[in-house]
């Protein structure tokens, strides 16, 4: 075994004095970066609710008079709190439904004129309705099907004009084509604001026709586009022609913005490169899907509006509505009625709908904006000492395991971290932010575990009363939980980048951090134990024999860790008791605490505080479970696209939370250690 010289564990105890200061002076110089992060999430509360113009356009088409349904409808809509509509690229299809265009297959043509079709004639036929509207409507679908190299010629039935297209009906029917100004002039004369959604299918990008296209929005008052599909208009030509460039100077040129879908199984391609080249001229945007819409309560749709927009920073609310035969009532339905009342509200039931509930919280209905990203003073400067101090966290818990070498991890650690401030990699960047959000919480418990351990050596102390025990425990609660998140205001300045708030990056390691501050805790108080050097507990440990009681507390400790890392993303599936928890919590206070912080974490942390003050042993490993709170804690705001007030006040409702529940804990163990004290004759032992 080597033995470290005298005068380097000297050094490292006094360095690690110093390091702990440096920390002091990152966190210190960190609070300027994250009061510009608060500033940029308070510069835009407008929240834009977006329908879809075609679900309304295709769900008329099972009513008796689509037109009157289309413009009751929007009327609704439009009282309740609607203020935008989005005009996807239209298609035969879609003009078919907004009954300006009637489209007809060869045999239906000829019956027209009381003929019969010619043999092997699979063409369409188009008639315009409307022969006002043939100017406008001519041109798009006869472009659209040139740029497909397909022949277009006039055609006429009964006195009406039209076209016919030298393809086969339902291959026609679904071409994408300009999205209808039409449609579009409609919508802006009923005081809505037009959002149009625009696809990469057209190809190849031609730059013209895209000027063609966002001179058009602009002249209908649009100030966004959406993305419809896989890509944005551009990616696939972007190698060999730079169409997303061209595209990118064009939207800045006509000011036009973009908005990114949150939670897509796949990212739009280009989307980033796109926000990039535009200045990030970017809102979050929350899509219901036609399915969701049609099996959503209103209840359940008011929630997740007011969620996604006061917790996840979105600005532009998408609804969806598909038609539905109802097997049970025997006719057709629509999600029209429920989403009115999701956003205006219930009179009957006496319920606030979204859209009053978003203003409690300073949201008024709107033209969504981006953020106005805001910068701290000097803040190059500060992200150095922001630096410092989280590299100088790590090497002090690097230390807490390995005290010989803190000094070159130390000086290893700043290297690095000069490397991160000079190349301002993202990558490097998310690394140290991990670290350190795993350091924090593990140098906290570890430090805490070493603190109770030290009392070992004075037997009066665990002779106190439960009340002087209790107070105790309050102190070393609050202490651990402060040491804990110290790691926060280095994780909010390293990622403080409008790319996280909007999502084009996420912060990754979410896993390791749900894992390593529990796993490293359980190394401290398994193999740093006193007595003994770390290897002579291992093989303490891997001598012991293998009982059945061993194989199934592995087998239960496996399932539940694979249900807590099931739970650290936004797939997990909570249980009914925790959706309550949180419904009623959401009603109360406004804001979620965590469910494994002030239900197990937190709770345990100050139960077993309150016993490891008694007994110097075995509650240890309640604290070293409750390691899972103080992680939580920092985990919350690495959800870069929370706002931050809202984390804060997030783990401060849930360490208060966790500590009434902590209180039941202890008054339930008093209780029943009394009774078992009591029953084996020992009435007055203390407990």
């Amino acid at each position: 075994m080597t033995v470290v010289p005298q005068w380097l564990e000297q050094w490292n105890r006094r360095l690690a004095k110093w390091l702990w200061w440096v920390v002091l002076v990152g966190v210190i110089g960190s609070l300027p970066v994250m009061y510009a992060r608060v500033q940029t999430e308070n510069s835009a509360d407008k929240v834009e609710i977006v329908m879809n113009y075609k679900a309304i356009l295709q769900v008329s088409t099972s009513q008796p008079n689509p037109a009157a349904f289309v413009q009751t409808q929007m009327n609704n809509l439009k009282e309740a709190g609607v203020n935008a509509m989005a005009v996807f690229e239209s298609s035969l299809e879609e003009l078919s439904w907004a009954g300006e265009v009637t489209v007809y297959n060869a045999g239906q043509a000829a019956l027209l004129d009381g003929k019969l079709s010619e043999p092997g004639d699979n063409r369409t036929y188009v008639l315009f309705n409307n022969a006002a509207d043939e100017p406008t409507l001519r041109p798009i679908i006869e472009a659209a099907f040139k740029q497909l190299e397909v022949p277009v010629t006039s055609w006429s039935a009964q006195g009406r004009a039209g076209l016919r297209i030298d393809m086969s009906p339902d291959d026609a029917y679904i071409r994408p084509m300009q999205p209808n100004p039409l449609a579009m002039k409609a919508i802006r004369d009923a005081g809505f604001l037009v959002v149009p959604r625009l696809s990469d299918r057209i190809l190849p990008y031609d730059s013209t026709r895209m000027k063609a296209w966002l001179e058009s929005f602009k002249t209908y008052g649009a100030t966004r586009i959406i993305f419809d599909g896989e890509a944005v208009p551009g990616f696939n030509d972007q190698d060999e022609e730079k169409s997303l460039d061209d595209f990118a100077k064009q939207l800045k040129e006509y000011g036009i913005g973009i908005a990114a879908i949150e939670n897509l199984k796949v990212p739009q391609k280009g989307l980033g490169t796109l926000a990039k080249e535009i200045g990030y001229n970017v809102v979050r945007l929350h899509s219901v899907s036609d399915i969701e819409m049609s099996q959503a309560k209103v209840p359940v749709l008011t929630d997740r509006f007011v969620l996604a927009v006061k917790d996840r920073n979105i600005r532009m609310i998408y609804l969806n509505a598909i038609q539905v035969k109802d097997p049970i009532r025997l006719q057709v339905t629509h999600p029209f009625d429920t989403i009115v009342k999701s956003l205006a509200g219930d009179e009957d039931n006496n319920e606030d709908g979204a859209i009053a509930r978003m203003k409690d919280f300073g949201f008024v209905i709107g033209e969504a904006h981006p953020f106005d990203i805001h910068h701290a003073p000097a803040e190059k400067a500060l992200r150095a000492l922001t630096i410092a101090g989280a590299v100088s966290l790590i090497a002090l818990t690097v230390g807490l395991f390995l005290p010989s070498i803190l000094t070159p991890i130390t000086i290893l650690g700043f290297i690095g971290g000069a490397g991160v401030w000079v190349l301002n990699s993202s990558t490097l960047t998310q690394a140290l932010a991990l670290f350190v959000a795993i350091a924090a919480p593990t140098a906290s418990v570890v430090t805490l575990i070493r603190l109770l351990r030290a009392r070992r050596n004075q037997p009066e102390s665990f002779r106190r009363s439960a009340g002087a025990r209790l107070g105790s425990a309050t102190i070393l609660y609050v202490r651990t939980a402060v040491l804990s998140v110290a790691a926060v205001p280095f994780v909010i300045a390293l990622l403080n980048d409008i790319t996280y708030m909007l999502v084009l990056q996420q912060f990754r390691g979410v896993s390791l951090l749900h894992l390593a501050p529990i796993a490293l805790v359980a190394v401290y108080l398994f193999l740093y134990g006193p007595g003994a050097t770390v290897w002579g507990n291992a093989r303490r440990i891997l001598n012991l024999p293998i009982t059945v009681l061993w194989v199934v507390a592995a087998v239960v400790l496996g399932a539940a860790g694979m249900y807590y890392l099931s739970r650290t993303g936004n797939a997990g599936q909570a249980t009914g008791i925790e959706l309550q928890l949180r419904s009623i919590l959401e009603t109360t206070f406004h804001v979620r605490p965590r469910f494994k912080e002030f239900v197990l974490g937190h709770p345990l942390m100050l139960l077993g505080l309150f016993l490891a003050l008694r007994y110097p042993k075995w509650p240890l490993l309640l604290i070293a479970a409750a390691t899972i709170g103080q992680l939580s804690m920092v985990d919350t705001f690495a959800h870069i696209h929370t706002p931050s007030i809202l984390s804060a006040t997030r783990d401060a409702l849930g360490l208060a939370i966790g500590f009434v529940f902590g209180l039941i804990a202890i008054a339930v163990w008093q209780v029943l250690a009394s009774i078992w004290y009591k029953s084996r004759g020992g009435a007055k032992a203390r407990v």
